[in-house]
């Protein structure tokens, strides 16, 4: 056993999956598509020691309750994918602002596998790697894959685990992140997720839709990509307002940006926006034309960062202990 620190970058759902099958594995119930944003990321240093028991810090705040619990399955299965008995020491540092629709949970539990794994010697791949970030976060495993990655659907590891997509937009993307704070409960928002009326209907279009994002990715064609996931963004949330808690994450100023978004559409400016379960804004634009597109989001009074397509997790050589 060794002490292994690791990067992965956050991801930005495109094809969005909501509900889970099985909560403890965290099964989903569809296939789902993303995009790893950087230079935002997680890092994640872990050990496993001869020590009484497990430590999980997280920004400088020791872990408990559902949080504590959560990293706890990660960890057990690599324990039991090492075969050891040993605690385990973890600490966690994110480079953006957590918990504010920007895929916190992603990079820290694929940075969190990425490092566990690493630490107990385990030569595993990236696909299996992400079947044990899955274990925290579905969306995690997307962002061990990184940069544009498919999810699979699955009752098992063989099937519900992550791939990258190659596509000639990895170089071309850029996205304007709209900081737009509002807490949010992503977790209790996928539990209630099939108590919605409209889950039936998303289900039955999201078949199709991964086909149709797959095929656009492939072809390099940004406008269809992100046309996708616009409509996509609005079906998530449609699912999410008419669970029984009726949650409306989106703010005015999310609204906001909607708005402005389409200006520039009728100006010819090729942008979209897009939301996971949270307030905040991805817009997606290209390299050409993201400057203007930044300036007009922060027009609103926003705080606004510039991201591009991030990597696979990675291990590196500068440990946070």
């Amino acid at each position: 056993m060794k002490k292994a620190t690791a990067i992965a970058h956050p991801i930005q759902g495109l094809a969005k999956y909501h509900g889970m099958r099985d909560p403890d594995l965290r099964l989903p119930y569809h296939d789902s598509i993303s995009v790893c944003t950087a230079p935002s990321h997680t890092r994640t240093t872990a050990v496993f020691e001869d020590r009484a028991e497990d430590v999980y810090v997280v920004d400088g705040e020791e872990l408990d309750g559902r949080g504590y619990e959560r990293v706890e399955a990660v960890v057990d299965h690599v324990r039991d994918l090492a075969g050891t008995d040993d605690r385990v020491r973890l600490e966690s540092e994110n480079s953006f602002r957590s918990n504010v629709g920007f895929g916190s949970s992603s990079s820290g539990f694929a940075a969190a596998a990425m490092a566990l794994c690493g630490a107990a010697e385990l030569d595993l791949s990236l696909p299996t790697v992400s079947t044990v970030a899955r274990r925290g976060s579905s969306s995690a495993a997307r962002a061990v894959t990184g940069a544009f990655s498919h999810l699979h659907t699955g009752l098992n590891d063989e099937d519900c685990r992550s791939e990258r997509i190659e596509t000639p937009l990895e170089d071309e993307l850029r996205i304007v992140a709209g900081l737009v704070p509002s807490y949010k409960e992503t977790e209790q928002a996928h539990e209630e997720a099939a108590d919605s009326h409209m889950f039936q209907a998303r289900m039955a279009h999201m078949h199709g839709q991964i086909a149709e994002l797959r095929d656009a990715l492939r072809e390099g064609d940004f406008d269809r990509t992100f046309e996708l996931a616009e409509h996509d963004s609005l079906s998530l949330a449609a699912t999410t307002m008419t669970g029984p808690a009726g949650w409306v994450y989106w703010q005015p100023e999310t609204i906001e940006i909607f708005d402005r978004v389409r200006e520039l559409r009728k100006e010819g400016v090729p942008v979209y926006y897009s939301t996971d379960t949270g307030a905040s804004v991805y817009v997606n634009t290209t390299e050409e034309h993201v400057e203007r597109v930044e300036t007009e989001v922060a027009k609103a009074g926003i705080e606004t960062e510039i991201w591009e397509v991030g990597g696979p997790a990675r291990l590196v050589d500068d440990h946070l202990f």
